[in-house]
């Protein structure tokens, strides 16, 4: 089949499911292997892609290192399968690169909850504010921020704010709330949440708790504040992971998006690692539909035709990169 690039672009836009031909008996991880290379291309995938696309990254990581790994790519495109606000952040990182997604669909229910305009009416209540933005938010969100944080850094960003001085938090107020308890500071928050990590069951996680007493339940500080309360440890993705690898026991009940326990078990393949039950009594775990939006075969149309592209205009890049910048220098 024949497209011209903008026809090509049309479709994706139009559909976000890529439906064009794809020949039949394709090896396709053989063929994404191939135009990477011959595309000069990296792909940069979040802990929660499906572990097919894990296997496949150049670099895989959670937001921090993923928005790190962007600043130093030196390849000419950036294949980030992940959701948009994370390919919006490499292009602001890293403007001169073409950033490209497998899926435009590939939201964030945290992000879409923190629309640019409402967001501006809200932090102009408070004009002397520091504007702390956790980086599941939108390019033009970002731009109205101080500065942003990931949960890997957020405890070290909040406290690097002088004491006593004015702190607005959004998007997500499960985090906030966590962050006001380990920091101590008063923070003031949108009200904004994550779907994925509010599905969790408190009931139900108590109920696998006492079905396997020697599992320690973790959580990701996105969840709600009774689910933290009961877990041994809280922290980013890369926080879990870590705590799964160095920590003495053998099981883990897992609060976070259940993409995580690909790298957990490849990690620590001697360990058991059970996903945390949600509210949905039909689902065996929380994953997040968005994320599962990119696939093996969309992967490899978006590198065959090197879209759809991450494009924003100058000026967002240039407002949104300075908070961003403001976050790298802290580590």
């Amino acid at each position: 089949m024949d497209h011209t690039s903008d026809e090509v672009m049309e479709r994706l836009n139009r559909r976000g499911y890529l439906d064009l031909e794809i020949p039949k008996g394709l090896d396709l991880v053989s063929a994404i292997k191939r135009l990477k290379k011959e595309k000069k291309a990296v792909l940069l995938a979040h802990y929660y892609q499906d572990a097919e696309i894990q296997e496949l990254a150049d670099y895989l990581g959670d937001s921090l290192y993923l928005a790190q790994a962007a600043g130093k790519v030196e390849a000419e495109t950036i294949v980030f399968s992940g959701v948009h606000f994370m390919a919006e952040t490499a292009k602001i990182i890293n403007p001169t690169k073409k950033v490209i997604l497998p899926d435009l669909n590939a939201g964030c229910s945290l992000a879409d909850s923190c629309p640019p305009p409402d967001f501006k009416k809200f932090i102009d209540q408070y004009p002397d504010a520091h504007v702390v933005t956790y980086i599941n938010c939108s390019a033009e969100i970002k731009a109205l921020s101080s500065i942003v944080c990931t949960s890997s850094n957020a405890v070290r960003v909040i406290d690097s704010i002088p004491q006593g001085e004015t702190i607005i938090f959004a998007p997500d107020k499960n985090l906030g709330r966590y962050l006001i308890r380990e920091t101590g500071r008063d923070m003031i928050l949108w009200d904004g949440s994550c779907i994925v990590h509010e599905a969790f069951s408190f009931e139900r996680i108590l109920t696998l708790s006492k079905e396997n007493p020697t599992a320690k339940f973790i959580a990701h500080p996105e969840s709600e504040s009774q689910i933290l309360d009961i877990a041994h440890y809280i922290g980013s993705t890369s926080g879990l992971l870590n705590f799964v690898e160095k920590d003495s026991a053998q099981s883990f009940i897992v609060a976070t998006e259940a993409g995580i326990l690909h790298e957990m078990k490849k990690r620590c393949p001697q360990k058991t690692f059970i996903p945390a039950p949600v509210e949905d009594e039909t689902c065996a775990c929380s994953e997040c539909a968005f994320m599962k939006l990119n696939t093996l075969e969309k992967l490899y149309l978006c590198l065959e035709h090197e879209q759809p592209e991450v494009k924003l205009s100058q000026s967002l890049i240039n407002k949104a990169k300075l908070p961003i910048t403001k976050m790298l220098k802290l580590g």
